[in-house]
C-alpha cells in the first residue's frame, strides 16, 4: 500500500537529512499497566533491545517511548533519515514492527486498530507535534554511521595485524593514525 499523498502536511524539523517525529496520545483509564506491558515487550523484541540496532526501520537514528502525568499521557519521540514520506512508508510495511505498534496504540484513546492503514495514518498525524526547536550534535545518515563504524572496525585490525607496520608508516597514513590515537 502506499501512503504517500503529495499534499499531505510533512510533520517534523530536519537538520541535513534527518527529521525529528513527537506523538503525543492519551492513555485509556486503566490501560497503564497493560501499557507498560506492551511497552516491554517491544523492548524485549529482537531489533528493539538495547545494544541490537537491527530495529526493521533502518532510517531511524533513535526512538523511545515516554509515559507522563501520571502514566495518563504517552510520548512516542524518534528522528530519522530522508522524506516524512518514506518512513511513513517504511512503518506501514514494516510488518512485525507495526503490530507492536498496534499493541501499543491500542492502550491509548482514539486508536481503533488495524487493518485500516489509512485511519492509522489519520491517527497518527493527529497525534503528532512538531518539536519547537531540533538539534543534532553529530551529522550522517544511519546509514553513513554505520559504515563509519565498520571502517573503523577494519582499521582497528589493520592497526592490530603484525604485518601492516611498514605499510602505516608511509607519509599517507599519518592523518588515519592521528585520527586512531584518539
Amino acid at each position: 500500500m502506499t501512503t504517500s499523498d503529495v499534499s499531505a502536511p510533512k510533520p517534523g524539523l530536519s537538520v541535513g537529512p534527518t527529521s525529528e517525529f513527537s506523538l503525543f496520545f492519551r492513555v485509556k483509564p486503566g490501560e497503564a499497566a497493560s501499557l507498560r506491558q506492551a511497552l516491554h515487550a517491544l523492548q524485549e523484541t529482537p531489533g528493539y533491545r538495547p545494544g541490537d540496532y537491527g530495529m526493521a526501520i533502518q532510517t531511524i537514528h533513535e526512538a523511545r517511548f515516554v509515559l507522563f502525568d501520571d502514566d495518563t499521557r504517552l510520548a512516542f519521540i524518534t528522528s530519522f533519515d530522508g522524506p516524512w514520506d518514506a518512513y511513513m512508508e517504511d512503518f506501514f510495511t514494516s510488518g512485525p514492527t507495526l503490530a507492536l505498534f498496534d499493541v501499543i496504540f491500542s492502550h491509548v484513546e482514539g486508536y481503533d486498530g488495524l487493518p485500516d492503514l489509512a485511519a492509522v495514518r489519520s491517527f497518527v498525524l493527529g497525534a503528532e507535534q512538531s518539536a519547537a526547536a531540533y538539534a543534532r550534535n553529530y551529522g550522517g545518515t544511519v546509514k553513513e554511521i554505520r559504515k563509519a563504524q565498520r571502517v573503523n572496525s577494519a582499521f582497528q585490525e589493520v592497526l592490530d595485524h603484525p604485518q601492516a607496520a611498514e605499510i602505516l608508516e608511509h607519509p599517507a597514513m599519518q592523518p588515519l593514525l592521528d585520527e586512531a590515537a584518539d
